[in-house]
């Protein structure tokens, strides 16, 4: 994958459900095993804190406060302890709704990382969206 000029790449889909359905789906952390493999394998709530079995190690998981506007933001700490802000959306229309992940690149990331990590949130959307149409 070639690097994009900027530091950020949006990657998003589309799921035929209202936005609604899908932002209190995917606002609840015990169902990120279910769609973000690249993030959690599974997850426990803690002392008040999330914490997922993630590929990188356990990481802590904190979300935006629930919202009206669909805004997902959370923010991962990873086990070396830098934290990673991930800017995430549900934006309805008129047929359903987008989901929209706006994948940051870190200063130390090469291309090849960078182009892991999109595949990884590439992969997350489509099961996001699998599995909220199913049945």
């Amino acid at each position: 994958m070639k690097t994009p000029g900027t530091a950020s790449l949006h990657l998003s889909t589309h799921i035929d459900r209202t936005a609604e359905e899908v932002y209190a789906y995917a606002s609840d952390p015990s169902h990120l095993p279910e769609w973000a493999s690249g993030l959690a394998g599974s997850i426990e709530e803690t002392d008040g804190r999330w914490i997922a079995d993630s590929p990188m190690g356990g990481v802590v998981v904190a979300f935006a406060p629930r919202n009206e506007f669909g805004v997902l933001d959370h923010d991962v700490t990873l086990p070396s302890g830098e934290r990673v802000h991930n800017p995430v959306r549900v934006i309805a229309d008129t047929t359903g709704c987008e989901v929209v992940f706006t994948l940051r690149r870190r200063p130390e990331m090469s291309d090849e990382e960078f182009g892991r990590d999109a595949d990884a949130v590439t992969a997350d959307l489509a099961a996001l969206k699998r599995a909220l149409e199913k049945g």
